[in-house]
């Protein structure tokens, strides 16, 4: 095991903890002490990509509390919390990484460790936008889950043997899937892309079909766990393939997801063989594509490209962004110390900016 820093009982405690991979320099300068360490979540971000580093919020949905179980919904959460709040902004940035270049601000949403449609709300609208944050899983052992590590799990492609780098490098690339270790959705290619190769873009000259392919696996138990499946997805074990469970049977559904939808769906026997799936998937305009077990494994996303067009899939999620932007800001706004104010002024401004300027250009509703 390795373990970097998770930046929660720092500065940046109250608007959003962080998990910082790959650090070279594990202390913020200016002082030895967590009091130094920056509120805004987006200068802390700025110190690590700086550096090298791999970065996202941990436990995404807690501040992202919704009440309704639609994926994707509509409903703007309280952003009120210490989970991916600030993100809804840091997205819209890029920052200085270690050769000079410009660098997204964020590399990835972690995942499993909190309820599934709280986590994945956010992701799905900020991907109908053109951002292309990937995701991972996470255990907050023994904060959140107190049973074990590997709760909820990454499994990375690798080309050669397992290092950390390599490991963390599949993460930022989004060659892995993630879920809770009980189905596996594995070498996921659209047409000839394999995820996380090749930037995971397939180009197209105009709208036209892909064939989205996996190998995919899960187990169950011949009889239910009982209640699991009938709890509220806002309670615990808020990843399990036993919520996935088909009535009584031994199938689950694994979905193929087209901005943010189940667009067809195919029904597996979950007794741990691998399994060849396919889907034919019709492409209008730039999209992004992602398979899933929900909620036990999900894949990162292929990006469609087409007419080299960026992907602006949704007005409807860019409006949800923008709307999520205005309350982070109003809940965060009182943590700032005064040398942080107009930092923090510019990073949102930047970010309503951003968004307005997606609505405009998104394709459809």
């Amino acid at each position: 095991m390795r373990y970097d820093v998770e930046v929660s009982g720092f500065g940046s405690h109250q608007s959003g903890h962080l998990c910082l991979l790959r650090l070279r320099q594990q202390m913020f300068p200016g002082g030895e002490s967590k009091h130094h360490w920056p509120k805004l979540c987006l200068n802390t971000l700025k110190w690590a990509k700086k550096q090298g580093a791999i970065v996202g919020p941990a436990h995404t949905g807690w501040g992202l509390n919704l009440t309704s179980s639609n994926l994707p919904t509509y409903e703007v959460p309280p952003f009120n919390s210490i989970g991916a709040n600030e993100f809804i902004a840091d997205v819209t940035h890029n920052v200085t990484g270690p050769n000079g270049k410009q660098v997204p601000a964020v590399d990835f949403l972690s995942m499993v460790d909190t309820p599934y449609v709280w986590e994945l709300n956010i992701w799905y609208h900020v991907l109908n936008c053109g951002f292309r944050t990937r995701i991972s899983g996470e255990t907050d052992f023994p904060c959140i889950y107190g049973e074990r590590v590997g709760l909820g799990r990454s499994y990375v492609k690798l080309d050669n043997k397992l290092n950390y780098n390599d490991w963390c490098e599949g993460i930022r690339l989004g060659r892995n899937y993630v879920g809770d270790g009980r189905s596996h959705i594995i070498d996921f290619h659209v047409d000839d892309v394999e995820m996380g190769t090749n930037k995971s873009e397939l180009l197209l000259d105009k709208p036209g079909k892909v064939l989205a392919k996996a190998k995919v696996a899960a187990l169950l138990k011949t009889k239910p766990i009982s209640n699991i499946a009938k709890r509220h997805y806002s309670e615990k074990p808020y990843w399990h393939i036993e919520r996935a469970r088909i009535e009584n049977s031994r199938k689950v559904p694994i979905e193929v997801i087209v901005n943010g939808y189940p667009i067809s769906q195919q029904e597996i026997i979950a007794n741990g063989k691998l399994q060849d799936i396919e889907f034919e998937v019709p492409i209008h305009y730039s999209s992004w594509i992602a398979l899933r077990i929900l909620p036990s494994s999900h894949t990162n996303p292929v990006f469609v490209i087409v007419d080299n067009k960026p992907i602006r899939a949704s007005k409807r999620s860019a409006q949800w962004c923008l709307e999520g932007v205005k309350k982070c800001r109003k809940e965060k706004l009182r943590f700032m110390g005064k040398d942080e104010i107009d930092d923090f002024n510019m990073t949102y401004d930047h970010a309503e900016m951003v968004y307005k300027n997606i609505i405009n250009e998104s394709v459809a509703d």
